[in-house]
């Protein structure tokens, strides 16, 4: 088996969360990490036991002994980073969200196609067993046809105009930070574009929304409530109710378990299995397996399905008028 050489491109604590999860993943190894202060990804590298230190992500980049770059800067610098290491032949997982509009997803797309270079978004939740298990009971038929979603992704964090969560320069709100969870949940398990979309948010005063609530309404009267927030504890769990039964999923977006029902809540089925590390080694097995297998993107997470996502949450802010500052220069350009 080939072993995997993998490089992080970040050293915040998601890229800790990362290292951690590829330590329990057989047949590949951390072998570099790179961040814009010489320090910061020397104390990341001796952590977790990286042969390289990068003080700069060019030099990671151009490092000819990296098969795949983990993304793990914020979004607003997706775009930029990811856009890099394609250029420089290098697979990428890039962090969700992807980037910050359809436009620059399907910039970075083209880009990996034209580079024959593998891309994939690192949204997790799709990955996890648990979730993998829901998919199957759906598609299996064990609640009917599926009539409602309901999905929520919030939590309440202070005020600070300088966090990455409420400001705008930082692609700030909770649309993008917390509920591409739930939108790419819905679009998982129903496999397909919601033909009408509502939605209201709550635009604080750095003018990001605080919090929102979606509809999705599909055309074979199927209904998502999906829900999320930086400034409210709205709660993480997910109901998908069929004709003939009712899933659980306790904080679906990190989920371990999920229970199935029939429609007097009668427990017909359960499945619970503990993450063998914290839930990203399986993001990272199944790109090492793409790698392995020659495939240039993921069939359980394909790059037109994170395409779709952008194109809801574009639509969705437009009906809000938030637009952030890095689009006003560029449509001003």
């Amino acid at each position: 088996m080939k072993n995997i050489s993998w490089g992080i491109l970040g050293t915040g604590s998601i890229a800790a969360k990362f290292a951690t999860a590829l330590q329990s993943v057989e047949g590949c190894s951390l072998t570099a990490v790179a961040s814009r202060s010489d320090s910061r990804a020397k104390e990341f590298a001796d952590r977790f036991k990286a042969e390289k230190a990068y003080g700069s992500y060019e030099e990671l980049a151009g490092d000819q002994d990296i098969d795949v770059i983990y993304i793990a800067v914020p979004h607003t610098e997706h775009k930029n980073t990811a856009a890099l290491c394609i250029q420089n032949n290098k697979a990428v997982l890039c962090e969700k969200p992807f980037t910050l509009n359809v436009k620059d997803s399907e910039y970075l797309i083209n880009l990996a196609r034209e580079h024959k270079v593998f891309l994939m978004e690192a949204m997790w939740t799709k990955l996890l067993p648990a979730n993998l298990r829901v998919k199957h009971w759906i598609d299996d038929g064990r609640i009917g046809k599926v009539l409602h979603i309901k999905a929520s992704f919030g939590f309440h964090a202070d005020f600070d105009i300088n966090s990455r969560l409420y400001n705008p320069a930082l692609g700030g709100g909770a649309l993008l930070d917390v509920g591409v969870y739930p939108i790419s949940y819905a679009t998982f398990l129903l496999g397909k574009m919601p033909d009408n979309i509502v939605s209201r948010a709550i635009i604080g005063k750095s003018q990001v929304d605080e919090q929102n609530v979606i509809i999705l309404q599909y055309k074979d009267n199927v209904l998502a409530d999906l829900s999320s927030s930086i400034s409210a504890e709205i709660g993480n769990d997910a109901l998908i109710v069929g004709e003939k039964g009712i899933i659980k999923v306790e904080r679906f977006w990190m989920a371990s378990s999920a229970k199935l029902y029939d429609n007097k809540y009668q427990c017909l089925d359960t499945f619970d299995e503990p993450f063998r590390a914290n839930g990203y080694e399986y993001e990272a097995e199944e790109v090492n397996r793409c790698l392995r297998e020659g495939l240039l993107e993921s069939p359980f997470n394909p790059l037109n399905v994170t395409l779709d996502n952008m194109k809801i949450m574009d639509e969705i802010r437009a009906k809000w008028g938030l637009i952030y500052p890095q689009e006003q220069f560029t449509k001003s350009s």
